[in-house]
Formats: structure tokens, C-alpha cells, sequence
């Protein structure tokens, strides 16, 4: 098996926004977009030019899969948040989830020098929490109620994962290692480093 992330091309926007509507993707996600392809090309533009975010496709066996991105590249408390999922259903599996996740904590942590990387889940969604605990997240918070989705309200599960943390367990771990192009490393490792000497 073979994952490589890669730049999102237009010619990719109407899978991504197939694999967005889906219901099995929208259920865990805090909106159910209605998306069309002229606005897809808009959103695609937007994230091009906006520091703070990066966005990459999901490529398994050469094959597009799905989508992963990081947000807070610009934050100066270098906490960087993320998200992903895997459109393609035939092409799940956990060795995927387990490779991408950790190749992430490697990127954000070790490459970029990021402090924290955080993310939140719908607490209904058990599956992909205690995926993220078995890469050795933690939970930090759990909020009621705290998004309200067409006409219902769901729970929240906020995880955690440090630069001290991933130091400790990450030799205990074993993923494919998963590039993450197209940031400037050392720019956003001297922001950082700006950053904390202002503190």
C-alpha cells in the first residue's frame, strides 16, 4: 500500500465535493454543505492564499481518497488544528487512519515545531476517538450541546496531543511514514520561534 498527500488541482474538486455531501462523512462533521462546483473552485482559491491553512489530497495506490488539512499555521501559541477523511470507502482501513494520523503529529511536532496538535470529534463518533487515543491523544475537554446541526445538538470531544507527549510514545509506534509537502518548514519554524521569545 502506498499514501502520498499532494496538492489539491481543480480536476480534484468534484470528488472532494462528492465525498463532502456524502452522509456518512457530513453525520460527523459540524455542517451538511450543499456544495457546487463553481463554489468548490472559489473555496479552493481562498484556501491557496490564506497562510493559516493547508490542504492536501489523499492519494492511496494512486488513487484519490480523500482529504487532509492542518489549520493555525499563523497561531501564536502554536496549537495547529487538523482534520481529514477518506471519501473513497473501499480504500479505508486502519493502517491508513494509524499512518496518517502519526506522519501528522511527526509533521506538526518534530517538522513544523508546534507546541500541541488539536483536534475535536462528536462524541457519538467512538470510533475515530479512540482511534486518536490509540495513537496516544488525550482528552482534554468534553462539551455539551455544542453544536447545533439542523435542528440537533451534539456533544464534543476535544483531544490533545504535545510535543512532549509524542516524544515520549512516538518510538513505541509503528505507521508508515506519510510526506507532508508544500510548507516552508523553516519559515514557520522561525514564526514559532518569534513567537516564544515574545512570551
Amino acid at each position: 500500500m502506498g499514501i502520498m498527500l499532494r496538492a489539491i488541482r481543480e480536476t480534484d474538486l468534484d470528488n472532494i465535493m462528492h465525498w463532502r455531501m456524502a452522509e456518512e462523512i457530513t453525520r460527523y462533521m459540524n455542517t451538511n454543505p450543499q456544495l457546487t462546483l463553481e463554489g468548490q473552485k472559489e473555496w479552493l482559491a481562498s484556501v491557496r492564499e490564506n497562510p493559516d491553512v493547508q490542504y492536501w489530497l489523499i492519494e492511496i495506490n494512486g488513487e484519490g481518497a480523500g482529504v487532509i488539512s492542518v489549520n493555525g499555521l499563523t497561531r501564536p501559541d502554536g496549537r495547529l488544528g487538523w482534520a481529514y477523511y477518506v471519501g473513497e470507502k473501499r480504500l479505508r482501513s486502519m493502517r491508513t487512519a494509524l499512518s496518517l494520523e502519526m506522519s501528522l503529529y511527526d509533521h506538526a511536532l518534530i517538522d513544523l515545531r508546534k507546541q500541541a496538535v488539536v483536534s475535536d470529534v462528536f462524541t457519538l463518533n467512538q470510533g475515530v476517538i479512540q482511534l486518536h487515543l490509540l495513537c496516544g491523544c488525550q482528552i482534554t475537554e468534553e462539551k455539551k450541546a455544542h453544536v447545533w446541526k439542523e435542528g440537533v445538538s451534539y456533544d464534543v470531544t476535544f483531544l490533545e496531543m504535545t510535543t512532549e507527549r509524542w516524544q515520549e510514545i512516538r518510538k513505541t509506534k509503528k505507521y508508515e511514514k506519510i510526506v507532508f509537502p508544500g510548507l516552508d518548514c523553516k519559515n514557520i519554524r522561525s514564526m514559532n520561534e518569534k513567537h516564544t521569545q515574545h512570551e
